[in-house]
């Protein structure tokens, strides 16, 4: 089995900051067009650490900057783009992130993915950073991004649905 990373399995156990955050975005495997996010964080001593969602029902996991390699070569993944994302609390992210890794999430393809659980702890730390597709190739594309919004207001004025 290709590494996914390691589980969270109590708080306190990494020293993650998030004054310096990023959205990174992978390949997909096999069919999925659409990629894979990843929320990356400062760690202790200057070290990266990645944190993601992955398996139908499973824990997140994380990784550091070694682990990070090491998934994106078993799993023949590339790294596609990395977009800083502001995060003004980062103490409010930690708690959500804590939240999130230690109970199972729940996949269900697009609606409750990769990249839910990343907006899911940028909001918690006050960060409006989100993806109107929730396709990771189109949440890290500027272009793709304002495009999808320019498409969803104009469906939403066709049909009359306040916003």
């Amino acid at each position: 089995m290709a590494y996914e990373g390691e589980p969270l399995n109590a708080c306190g156990v990494l020293d993650i900051d998030f004054s310096t955050t990023r959205v990174v975005a992978v390949s997909g495997s096999g069919p999925n067009i659409c990629g894979h996010l990843l929320l990356h964080a400062a760690g202790r001593g200057r070290q990266f650490l990645y944190f993601q969602v992955a398996g139908v029902h499973a824990c997140p996991r994380y990784m550091t900057s070694d682990g990070y390699s090491r998934f994106l070569r078993e799993n023949r993944k590339t790294e596609l783009v990395r977009r800083d994302v502001d995060v003004p609390n980062p103490a409010g992210a930690l708690l959500v992130l804590e939240e999130l890794m230690s109970k199972p999430w729940t996949w269900w393809l697009l609606p409750h993915n990769c990249v839910a659980f990343c907006e899911d702890v940028i909001v918690g730390g006050g960060g409006t950073w989100n993806s109107r597709s929730n396709c990771p190739a189109i949440a890290t594309d500027a272009y793709l991004q304002d495009a999808a919004t320019w498409l969803l207001n104009g469906i939403y004025s066709t049909y009359g649905i306040p916003r």
